[in-house]
């Protein structure tokens, strides 16, 4: 299959009194059309950064995107409106992430008002059958935000990110403020409509049950960067970089008699403000040595698994 998105050595970073803030730095991959890559890692990693500059809400300092073969790092205004029909965004806050003053039918039917050619009346009935595809009770089409559950309203995003026939989506932390009974409905229906419309999914989250549950390949970020890249199955069953490693040890284990051992991290996290070259993990990791401060390239180990650490093949050797 080809890739529908190709990133090359994107980043993104902020000015602070301090410095330059790397909140992504030199990311590269490529997704194929019709597949889900999930993106974890802890809080302030630079998953959301790295989804929302792909879909040109920042700006990026560096690198390349493209998506369906076209270069459209630098688009005006014109160009990435059309762009912008094509890739769409699930918000991690199902509430905050609509406009308490639109009604359901208001807010999916939104997208299709901005775009205009459409009459009412076929914008009216576009948005019937997106609630309906989502979910969505007809009773609910002049209901406002605050008189529905967080599972409802998250529905409403999910339409309102397919009201333009999309093919690529990021999905960030579409879950994560949900309860888990109303998680595995979402989770169920986003794989459904990516069935039924060959959607391209990226899934952001922290929550390493989910993203095995969804993805077919997985990049987990350490401070900006990719640490390591392969498949859901090989990344749960082979894990080669030692983050990813302390990372699926902390997992609970629904057995009480089995005993996992768990990967306490020690050390200092390096500020993600101007850091020096080399491994930002090194400070953490306990078979760090001189060359982790050498600046580190990710490297195919195994076929398709990639991994930015200079110790891994002799950590696994071990």
């Amino acid at each position: 299959m080809s890739a529908i998105l190709e990133v090359q050595d994107l980043k993104k970073y902020f000015k602070t009194p301090k410095g330059a803030l790397h909140a992504v730095d030199g990311i590269s991959f490529q997704l194929e059309e019709g597949k889900t890559l999930g993106v974890v890692g802890e809080s302030g990693c630079g998953k959301s950064t790295l989804g929302r500059t792909i879909l040109h809400l920042l700006d990026s300092t560096g690198g390349k995107i493209f998506f369906e073969g076209q270069d459209v790092t630098k688009l005006d205004k014109p160009a990435l409106k059309k762009y912008r029909e094509k890739m769409q965004i699930i918000f991690q806050d199902p509430f905050a992430s609509l406009n308490p003053r639109m009604t359901t039918a208001e807010t999916i039917m939104e997208p299709l008002m901005l775009r205009g050619g459409m009459s009412r009346d076929a914008m009216l009935q576009e948005t019937a059958g997106l609630m309906e595809t989502v979910g969505l009770a007809n009773r609910f089409a002049n209901a406002y935000p605050h008189e529905m559950d967080g599972g409802r309203r998250q529905r409403i995003g999910i339409a309102r990110a397919l009201a333009l026939s999309p093919k690529f989506i990021v999905c960030d932390e579409p879950v994560s403020a949900l309860d888990v009974s109303i998680q595995a409905q979402v989770l169920n229906l986003m794989l459904d409509l990516q069935e039924e419309r060959n959607l391209t999914y990226i899934f952001v989250t922290h929550d390493l049950s989910v993203v095995k549950y969804i993805s077919d390949e997985i990049m987990v970020m350490y401070l900006g960067q990719m640490v390591e890249k392969t498949s859901s199955e090989d990344l749960f069953a082979n894990p080669l970089h030692p983050y990813t490693k302390a990372l699926l040890s902390a997992i609970p284990v629904p057995e009480v008699p089995c005993k996992k051992q768990r990967i306490l991290l020690k050390g200092e996290i390096t500020s993600p403000i101007d850091p020096k070259p080399g491994c930002r993990f090194a400070a953490r990791c306990p078979y760090a040595g001189e060359e982790c401060h050498r600046p580190q390239t990710p490297e195919e180990i195994q076929p398709g698994h990639f991994v930015s650490c200079c110790q891994a093949r002799k950590i696994n050797a071990m």
